[in-house]
Parts: C-alpha cells; sequence; structure tokens
C-alpha cells in the first residue's frame, strides 16, 4: 500500500515564519508522497495570507484551541499517515522518511525527541528526557505521527483541551494499543517563552498546571491558572469556554 503523509500545522498568528516552515518540510519531504495543511485558529495577522502564498492547504478552524484545530487539519487530510506539527518547531532532516520508515516497521504512532534553540543547561536536561518512552515527558513540541486508521479509532483530539492536548492524546492512542516509537532524531522548538518567563520558574510552573491536570482540575481552571503564572498572548480564559469533546479519555 503506498503511503501519503499528511503533515497537519495548528496556527494563531504566526505570520512571520509559517511560509519559511512550509518551505522546509517540503525540501525534507522530496521524493515523498505528502500534502502540508495549515489549520488557522482565526490570525488576525497575516498567517493566512502567507499560507496562500505556498502550496499548502489552509483550513480554517471554526474553534480556536489546538485540539480543535488539529481535528479540523486531519479531516481535511487524505493521507494515511498523520503528522502534527507545531508551527513554532524545526524538523530534523528527511524528517518525514523516519516516520515512514517506522510505520513501515509496524509502528502505528511516535515522535521525535526535544531540544530547543538554546544552549542553557536546564533546558538541554530538560530535553534529553525526552529521549524515553514515558508519557510524562511527551509534548506536542515533539511532533505526533499516527496512522489514520488508529487516529479514527481514537475519535481524534479532545475538541475541548486548550492545554495538554497533545499528552492527552499519546495516553489515549496507547489504551487503543499503539505501537509508539520515540525516534532517535530531534525536533528544535524556540526557547522563546522559557527566557521570556524565566527558564526554571517557567518548568516549575508547567509542572504546577500539568499536576492540576492530574488531580482532575477543568481546561478552564488550567488556562486560569496557566494565565496567572505565564506569559502568553496566545492563549485567553474565554478559549477555555466548555465545547464539546470529540472523543472521551
Amino acid at each position: 500500500m503506498d503511503n501519503k503523509i499528511s503533515v497537519i500545522i495548528p496556527t494563531y498568528n504566526e505570520g512571520d515564519h509559517i511560509a519559511n516552515l512550509i518551505s522546509e518540510i517540503k525540501r525534507h519531504s522530496v521524493g515523498l508522497d505528502c500534502e502540508i495543511i495549515v489549520a488557522d485558529g482565526g490570525s488576525i495577522d497575516e498567517t493566512a495570507e502567507s499560507v496562500l502564498t505556498t502550496t499548502a492547504t489552509l483550513v480554517r478552524s471554526s474553534q480556536k484551541g489546538r485540539g480543535a484545530q488539529l481535528n479540523a487539519g486531519a479531516e481535511k487530510a487524505t493521507g494515511n499517515i498523520l503528522f502534527f506539527l507545531h508551527a513554532d518547531s524545526q524538523p530534523p532532516e528527511r524528517f518525514l522518511y523516519d516516520v515512514l520508515e517506522a510505520v513501515k516497521s509496524g509502528h502505528n504512532a511516535g515522535c521525535f525527541r526535544l531540544k530547543f534553540d538554546s544552549n542553557h543547561w536546564f533546558l538541554k536536561v530538560n530535553a534529553w528526557f525526552t529521549r524515553f518512552n514515558v508519557n510524562a515527558v511527551r509534548f506536542g513540541d515533539q511532533g505526533l505521527f499516527v496512522t489514520r486508521e488508529l487516529f479514527d479509532q481514537t475519535g481524534g483530539y479532545r475538541n475541548d483541551y486548550i492545554l495538554l492536548e497533545d499528552q492527552e492524546m499519546v495516553i489515549r492512542l496507547k489504551k487503543f494499543g499503539a505501537r509508539f516509537k520515540v525516534l532517535k532524531k530531534s525536533m528544535t522548538t524556540s526557547a522563546r517563552k522559557y527566557l521570556e518567563n524565566g527558564v526554571i520558574s517557567l518548568q516549575l510552573n508547567f509542572f504546577i498546571i500539568w499536576w492540576n491536570y492530574y488531580l482532575g482540575k477543568s481546561q478552564a481552571e488550567l488556562v486560569k491558572i496557566y494565565k496567572k503564572r505565564i506569559l502568553d498572548t496566545k492563549i485567553q480564559e474565554e478559549d477555555a469556554t466548555p465545547k464539546e469533546a470529540l472523543a472521551k479519555p
């Protein structure tokens, strides 16, 4: 069976670099059957215009939030392998070839390791742990590949999730019997948020949010904690208004 890969990127005000990311993905996918889908959550900058200058497909999600946007992109995708990629991540060389090889070897879901575009010692230690196949160190910045068959079985991402949607998805994939693989190459992500908020302080705040999630706090409560502790203009409390979940954990 031929394998077509659909790369799905959720965006919100990413106009300054989304075209460059699309160009990089195309460079890494020469020789593969690949489509790029950008699922925008209502950007008020030039994101949509930038995407329309490329060969990528623009999908305008009816809801803002990564879970809903990723589902909107997946609904439009025609590939039998889905790869979900954050807009501020930089994939390694020939990354889609690694994904394809993993799927052909029997793995129906997985991700890359993580590294930051900073030499800060704490971030290096943080990223080192992502080589292990442990749910607690699964982050969206690592990218996520999953076969269309398995994705459809799970029901997709949670539409009502604003935070920790990627970790929840990985946990649910494994509940559905995913043969999950952490690939050896690393996805590079921006350290900007860490540097703006303080590296160790931000990691502590992420842990507090993660702990409250596992205590059963709602998305609205988690977003409220997030906004109180972390400088971020892309997530607002109104984004966490109650929504119907596509799937139950």
